[in-house]
Protein backbone atom coordinates (compact mmCIF):
# COMPACT_ATOMS: atom_id res chain seq x y z
CA UNK A 1 0.00 0.00 0.00
CA UNK A 2 1.20 3.68 -1.43
CA UNK A 3 1.15 5.92 1.53
CA UNK A 4 0.40 9.66 0.64
CA UNK A 5 2.66 11.70 2.08
CA UNK A 6 1.80 15.24 3.33
CA UNK A 7 3.81 15.70 6.34
CA UNK A 8 7.49 16.25 4.70
CA UNK A 9 10.56 16.38 6.63
CA UNK A 10 12.79 15.50 4.30
CA UNK A 11 12.16 18.52 1.98
CA UNK A 12 10.88 21.15 4.23
CA UNK A 13 14.67 20.83 6.49
CA UNK A 14 16.85 21.00 3.87
CA UNK A 15 15.19 24.25 2.26
CA UNK A 16 14.98 25.77 5.98
CA UNK A 17 18.60 24.88 5.90
CA UNK A 18 19.51 26.61 1.96
CA UNK A 19 17.39 29.52 3.38
CA UNK A 20 19.18 29.84 6.50
CA UNK A 21 22.97 29.74 4.56
CA UNK A 22 21.36 32.40 2.02
CA UNK A 23 20.67 34.85 4.42
CA UNK A 24 23.02 37.66 5.35
CA UNK A 25 24.68 37.16 9.01
CA UNK A 26 23.23 40.29 10.03
CA UNK A 27 19.38 39.31 10.04
CA UNK A 28 18.04 37.94 12.98
CA UNK A 29 15.36 34.56 13.13
CA UNK A 30 11.69 36.06 12.15
CA UNK A 31 9.57 35.80 14.96
CA UNK A 32 6.73 36.12 12.60
CA UNK A 33 5.88 34.51 9.38
CA UNK A 34 3.35 36.35 6.86
CA UNK A 35 1.68 34.81 3.95
CA UNK A 36 0.98 37.64 1.01
CA UNK A 37 -2.73 36.64 -0.78
CA UNK A 38 -3.45 38.10 -4.31
CA UNK A 39 -2.63 41.32 -4.82
CA UNK A 40 -1.62 41.97 -1.61
CA UNK A 41 2.11 41.74 -1.91
CA UNK A 42 2.36 45.60 -1.10
CA UNK A 43 2.78 44.39 2.50
CA UNK A 44 6.13 44.21 1.82
CA UNK A 45 6.52 47.75 1.49
CA UNK A 46 6.20 48.01 5.46
CA UNK A 47 9.50 46.05 5.34
CA UNK A 48 12.93 47.46 6.80
CA UNK A 49 16.00 47.08 5.01
CA UNK A 50 14.50 43.89 3.06
CA UNK A 51 16.29 41.20 1.51
CA UNK A 52 14.43 39.29 -0.95
CA UNK A 53 15.28 34.97 -1.55
CA UNK A 54 13.44 33.89 -4.65
CA UNK A 55 11.68 30.46 -4.75
CA UNK A 56 13.61 29.59 -7.57
CA UNK A 57 16.66 29.43 -5.49
CA UNK A 58 15.41 26.77 -3.46
CA UNK A 59 15.34 23.51 -5.15
CA UNK A 60 11.97 21.54 -4.21
CA UNK A 61 10.00 24.72 -3.42
CA UNK A 62 6.75 25.21 -5.15
CA UNK A 63 6.60 27.88 -7.04
CA UNK A 64 2.99 30.37 -7.80
CA UNK A 65 1.87 30.34 -10.95
CA UNK A 66 -0.67 33.13 -10.28
CA UNK A 67 -0.41 36.68 -11.50
CA UNK A 68 0.14 38.56 -8.63
CA UNK A 69 1.96 36.24 -6.56
CA UNK A 70 5.91 37.22 -6.75
CA UNK A 71 7.29 33.96 -5.86
CA UNK A 72 10.00 35.16 -3.13
CA UNK A 73 10.60 35.03 0.76
CA UNK A 74 11.14 38.89 1.98
CA UNK A 75 12.88 39.20 5.24
CA UNK A 76 13.78 42.32 7.29
CA UNK A 77 11.86 44.07 9.93
CA UNK A 78 8.41 46.01 10.73
CA UNK A 79 8.51 48.09 13.64
CA UNK A 80 11.20 46.60 15.22
CA UNK A 81 9.43 43.20 14.62
CA UNK A 82 11.95 40.56 13.05
CA UNK A 83 9.61 38.73 10.09
CA UNK A 84 9.62 36.69 7.01
CA UNK A 85 6.72 37.07 4.79
CA UNK A 86 6.10 34.71 1.90
CA UNK A 87 5.13 36.80 -0.97
CA UNK A 88 3.45 34.33 -3.21
CA UNK A 89 1.71 31.22 -2.14
CA UNK A 90 0.69 28.28 -4.15
CA UNK A 91 -2.54 26.72 -4.12
CA UNK A 92 -4.50 23.18 -4.77
CA UNK A 93 -6.05 24.26 -8.31
CA UNK A 94 -2.65 24.72 -9.56
CA UNK A 95 -2.08 20.95 -9.56
CA UNK A 96 -0.11 21.39 -6.19
CA UNK A 97 -0.36 18.79 -3.30
CA UNK A 98 -1.32 19.75 0.55
CA UNK A 99 2.17 18.84 1.38
CA UNK A 100 3.60 21.47 -1.32
CA UNK A 101 0.43 24.54 -0.27
CA UNK A 102 1.95 24.08 3.28
CA UNK A 103 5.80 24.06 2.20
CA UNK A 104 5.87 27.96 3.01
CA UNK A 105 4.20 27.67 6.35
CA UNK A 106 6.48 24.78 7.62
CA UNK A 107 9.54 26.60 6.18
CA UNK A 108 8.72 29.60 8.19
CA UNK A 109 8.61 27.63 11.45
CA UNK A 110 12.12 26.19 11.00
CA UNK A 111 13.50 29.50 10.68
CA UNK A 112 11.77 30.52 13.81
CA UNK A 113 8.78 32.36 13.33
CA UNK A 114 6.26 31.60 15.87
CA UNK A 115 3.25 33.34 14.58
CA UNK A 116 1.37 33.04 11.20
CA UNK A 117 -0.31 36.26 9.88
CA UNK A 118 -1.95 34.73 6.74
CA UNK A 119 -4.01 37.21 4.29
CA UNK A 120 -6.25 36.74 1.48
CA UNK A 121 -8.52 37.86 -1.14
CA UNK A 122 -11.94 36.58 -0.60
CA UNK A 123 -15.69 36.83 -1.85
CA UNK A 124 -17.82 38.23 0.72
CA UNK A 125 -20.99 36.41 1.28
CA UNK A 126 -22.94 38.94 3.49
CA UNK A 127 -25.03 41.65 1.78
CA UNK A 128 -24.30 44.78 3.61
CA UNK A 129 -20.66 43.97 3.33
CA UNK A 130 -19.05 45.94 0.57
CA UNK A 131 -15.45 45.19 -1.73
CA UNK A 132 -12.64 46.19 -0.53
CA UNK A 133 -13.67 45.41 3.21
CA UNK A 134 -10.93 43.86 5.61
CA UNK A 135 -12.19 40.43 7.30
CA UNK A 136 -10.88 39.35 10.64
CA UNK A 137 -11.13 35.32 10.05
CA UNK A 138 -12.91 34.21 13.38
CA UNK A 139 -12.63 30.30 12.00
CA UNK A 140 -12.97 28.41 8.90
CA UNK A 141 -14.71 25.86 7.01
CA UNK A 142 -11.76 23.67 5.25
CA UNK A 143 -14.37 22.36 2.23
CA UNK A 144 -11.42 21.41 -0.02
CA UNK A 145 -11.78 17.96 0.97
CA UNK A 146 -8.14 17.50 1.73
CA UNK A 147 -5.56 17.79 4.70
CA UNK A 148 -1.77 18.76 5.10
CA UNK A 149 -1.42 16.13 7.88
CA UNK A 150 -2.81 13.26 5.62
CA UNK A 151 -0.42 9.71 5.97
CA UNK A 152 2.67 9.26 8.42
CA UNK A 153 2.43 12.28 11.21
CA UNK A 154 6.16 13.39 11.87
CA UNK A 155 5.87 13.54 15.89
CA UNK A 156 8.31 16.44 15.58
CA UNK A 157 5.94 18.71 14.01
CA UNK A 158 2.81 18.06 15.90
CA UNK A 159 0.16 14.92 17.55
CA UNK A 160 -1.59 12.55 15.25
CA UNK A 161 -4.91 14.21 16.15
CA UNK A 162 -3.94 17.90 16.79
CA UNK A 163 -6.98 19.78 17.94
CA UNK A 164 -8.74 22.66 16.29
CA UNK A 165 -11.19 24.20 18.71
CA UNK A 166 -9.19 27.63 18.30
CA UNK A 167 -7.86 27.54 14.80
CA UNK A 168 -7.30 31.65 15.29
CA UNK A 169 -6.02 33.03 18.60
CA UNK A 170 -8.24 34.73 20.26
CA UNK A 171 -5.50 37.29 21.94
CA UNK A 172 -4.34 38.29 18.60
CA UNK A 173 -7.75 38.70 17.16
CA UNK A 174 -8.78 40.83 19.84
CA UNK A 175 -5.31 43.14 19.39
CA UNK A 176 -6.43 43.37 15.61
CA UNK A 177 -9.89 44.61 16.76
CA UNK A 178 -8.69 46.89 19.45
CA UNK A 179 -5.83 48.20 16.28
CA UNK A 180 -8.53 48.59 13.56
CA UNK A 181 -10.78 50.43 16.26
CA UNK A 182 -7.86 53.08 16.81
CA UNK A 183 -7.10 53.38 13.27
CA UNK A 184 -10.57 54.23 12.26
CA UNK A 185 -10.90 50.66 9.67
CA UNK A 186 -14.20 48.73 9.05
CA UNK A 187 -13.13 45.20 10.20
CA UNK A 188 -15.41 42.49 9.53
CA UNK A 189 -15.78 39.65 12.03
CA UNK A 190 -16.62 36.37 10.38
CA UNK A 191 -15.86 32.40 9.27
CA UNK A 192 -13.94 32.05 6.07
CA UNK A 193 -14.56 28.92 4.01
CA UNK A 194 -11.72 27.18 1.55
CA UNK A 195 -13.03 25.62 -1.61
CA UNK A 196 -10.19 23.99 -4.05
CA UNK A 197 -11.15 26.01 -7.48
CA UNK A 198 -9.92 27.59 -9.85
CA UNK A 199 -13.63 27.89 -11.02
CA UNK A 200 -15.90 30.39 -9.36
CA UNK A 201 -19.47 29.62 -7.02
CA UNK A 202 -22.25 29.05 -8.80
CA UNK A 203 -25.78 30.34 -7.16
CA UNK A 204 -26.79 27.21 -5.92
CA UNK A 205 -23.16 26.51 -4.39
CA UNK A 206 -23.45 30.20 -2.94
CA UNK A 207 -26.36 29.64 -0.74
CA UNK A 208 -24.71 26.41 0.46
CA UNK A 209 -21.81 27.72 2.00
CA UNK A 210 -24.25 30.86 3.37
CA UNK A 211 -26.23 28.23 5.06
CA UNK A 212 -23.21 26.53 6.52
CA UNK A 213 -21.80 29.49 7.97
CA UNK A 214 -19.78 30.75 6.16
CA UNK A 215 -19.15 34.87 5.95
CA UNK A 216 -16.39 35.16 2.97
CA UNK A 217 -14.94 32.35 0.62
CA UNK A 218 -11.73 32.02 -1.50
CA UNK A 219 -9.46 28.77 -2.24
CA UNK A 220 -6.22 29.29 0.19
CA UNK A 221 -5.41 29.86 3.67
CA UNK A 222 -7.38 27.30 5.36
CA UNK A 223 -4.78 23.75 5.09
CA UNK A 224 -1.66 26.58 5.96
CA UNK A 225 -3.36 27.03 9.13
CA UNK A 226 -4.22 23.45 9.95
CA UNK A 227 -0.50 23.21 9.33
CA UNK A 228 0.80 26.38 11.77
CA UNK A 229 -1.84 24.92 14.08
CA UNK A 230 0.13 21.41 14.13
CA UNK A 231 3.06 22.52 14.70
CA UNK A 232 2.12 25.20 17.58
CA UNK A 233 2.20 28.38 15.66
CA UNK A 234 -0.36 31.21 16.84
CA UNK A 235 -2.28 32.23 13.67
CA UNK A 236 -4.04 35.29 12.40
CA UNK A 237 -5.71 35.47 9.59
CA UNK A 238 -7.10 38.67 7.74
CA UNK A 239 -9.20 38.82 4.00
CA UNK A 240 -9.41 41.76 2.06
CA UNK A 241 -12.93 41.37 0.23
CA UNK A 242 -12.35 41.50 -3.20
CA UNK A 243 -16.20 41.38 -4.56
CA UNK A 244 -19.77 40.16 -2.90
CA UNK A 245 -21.02 36.92 -3.78
CA UNK A 246 -24.91 37.76 -4.15
CA UNK A 247 -26.79 34.29 -5.21
CA UNK A 248 -29.89 35.89 -7.01
CA UNK A 249 -27.79 38.34 -8.74
CA UNK A 250 -24.44 36.64 -9.63
CA UNK A 251 -21.46 38.86 -10.92
CA UNK A 252 -18.36 38.05 -12.91
CA UNK A 253 -15.30 38.54 -10.40
CA UNK A 254 -12.13 38.06 -13.16
CA UNK A 255 -9.05 38.14 -11.65
CA UNK A 256 -8.45 41.43 -12.79
CA UNK A 257 -10.86 43.08 -10.92
CA UNK A 258 -9.77 40.71 -8.09
CA UNK A 259 -6.33 42.19 -7.86
CA UNK A 260 -7.52 45.94 -8.83
CA UNK A 261 -9.31 45.64 -5.30
CA UNK A 262 -7.10 44.05 -3.68
CA UNK A 263 -4.49 46.35 -4.94
CA UNK A 264 -6.81 49.46 -3.48
CA UNK A 265 -7.24 47.73 -0.11
CA UNK A 266 -3.39 46.53 0.30
CA UNK A 267 -2.85 50.16 2.25
CA UNK A 268 -5.15 49.97 4.68
CA UNK A 269 -4.20 46.05 5.37
CA UNK A 270 -0.74 47.40 5.29
CA UNK A 271 -1.45 50.19 8.28
CA UNK A 272 -3.70 47.41 9.86
CA UNK A 273 -0.74 44.54 10.46
CA UNK A 274 2.19 47.38 11.27
CA UNK A 275 0.20 48.82 13.76
CA UNK A 276 -0.71 45.16 15.17
CA UNK A 277 3.08 44.15 15.32
CA UNK A 278 3.85 46.59 17.57
CA UNK A 279 1.88 45.41 20.14
CA UNK A 280 3.00 41.91 19.78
Amino acid sequence: MTHVRNQNPDLIEPIARAVKKALPHAFPAPAVALVSGTGLGGIADLLDSPFALPYANLPGFPRSTVESHAGRFLFGSINAMPVVIQQGRCHLYEGYSPAEVCCGVRVMYLLGARTLIVTNAAGALVPHWNAGDLMLIADHINWTGQSPLTGPNHEGWGPRFPSMAQPYDRELQEISLRVAARLGLRLEHGVYLALNGPQMETPAETRMYKNLGAHAVGMSTALEVIAARHIGMRVLGLSCLTNKNLPDCMDDAPLEEVIRVANASGAALARLIGEILKEL
